[in-house]
């Protein structure tokens, strides 16, 4: 059986800078128990909550030593009891994985397990499960967004920036978008943004309330929260939200923006999604890429070994341009 096979897979055994990620070519390969679903990766999506678990910072500890990663593209290449949904050979993703998803196989529970529509090409389906889950629920299960109401979405040109773009137009909002560098400015607009402002230049958000009249906007998508949470507050019209998507720290704000217009922040964090909210979120999801508006952007390729200048890079690029992807 597979469990005596050996494979590649990215190791952290202390919390640190990403040179802690190690490539071991000695690791077991996983076996699936109940419920649960061996996969031969074939692609995996790098997070920014990645570098934040592995540097120590983040809530989430996981026991040393743990291979990283949870968005994975690969073949099934077999199941445990009870598996229903999935058989061999099936093209999958997922939106979570028991054993890390920076390997040549991993095992997943067969509810975060999804076929892979033959449209997307495993990049892309590595590009999917995090990013999109995440960004529908900041847009319908926290901010309750409603057509025709404005979204703004910092980072729109990120993996999480555009699953949100996508989703918002298919939905029926406004989209306004920030982004940091030109090529970021075209995926943005691309993928459903309306209009798009360089966060890097004077005066943006001034320029965002002119183009919306002045009223604000009413929901925010909000990927570095220690940045802008305080202009954020003085953007959002009445009752407006601001979903905290990431942050990389601390910052001050004065609580009066909030009583001025009846606005909210609110956390948002995949991991708390119920059953239910993932299988609706699942069936839109599904529903987009048969219909061909989910098209996940991918941007920088790594192979397995280059995990560590991955996790160096997504933190200190200029501007994202897509999704970040390591390839087996």
């Amino acid at each position: 059986m597979s469990g005596s096979r050996l494979m590649r897979a990215i190791r952290v055994s202390e919390f640190g800078p990403p040179s802690v990620l190690k490539l071991c070519a000695d690791v077991e390969v996983p076996q699936p128990g109940h419920r649960q679903v061996l996969i031969r990766v074939r692609a995996c999506g790098v997070n920014p909550v990645e570098t934040y678990i592995r540097s120590g910072t983040h809530g989430r500890r996981p026991n040393l030593p743990y291979t990283p990663g949870t968005d994975v593209a690969g073949v099934v290449e077999s199941v445990g009891e009870e598996v229903t949904a999935v058989t061999a050979g099936d093209r999958v993703f997922t939106t979570s994985t028991v054993s890390g998803g920076y390997a040549e196989y991993t095992v997943a529970a067969d509810d975060c397990v999804h076929k892979l529509p033959e449209a997307l090409d495993f990049p892309q389906g590595a590009a999917i499960g995090i990013p999109y889950f995440t960004a529908y629920r900041a847009l319908i299960h926290k901010a309750q967004t409603k057509a025709g109401e404005t979204v703004l979405i910092h980072g729109a040109s990120g993996g999480v920036g555009v699953a949100a773009c996508q989703l918002s137009r298919a939905l029926g909002f406004r989209i306004l978008g920030t982004v940091g560098t030109s090529e970021g400015m075209k995926v943005a607009l691309t993928n459903g943004a309306h209009l798009v402002f360089n966060h890097r230049e004077e005066g943006y958000t001034d320029k965002i309330m002119e183009a919306t009249g002045g009223r604000g906007v009413d929901v925010i998508v909000e990927m570095l929260s220690n940045v802008n949470l305080s202009a954020d507050l003085q953007m959002l019209a009445y009752g407006g939200r601001v979903t905290v998507v990431g942050s990389r720290g601390s910052i001050e704000i004065n609580p009066r923006d909030t009583m001025a217009k009846e606005s909210s922040i609110m956390g948002v964090a995949v991991f708390f999604a119920t059953p239910a909210e993932k299988r609706e979120c699942a069936a839109l999801l599904y529903a987009g890429m048969k219909a061909g508006w989910l098209r996940p952007v991918v941007g920088p390729l790594y192979p397995l070994d280059k995990a560590a200048e991955a996790h160096h890079d997504i933190v200190e690029s200029p501007g994202a341009a897509g999704k970040m992807v390591l390839t087996m």
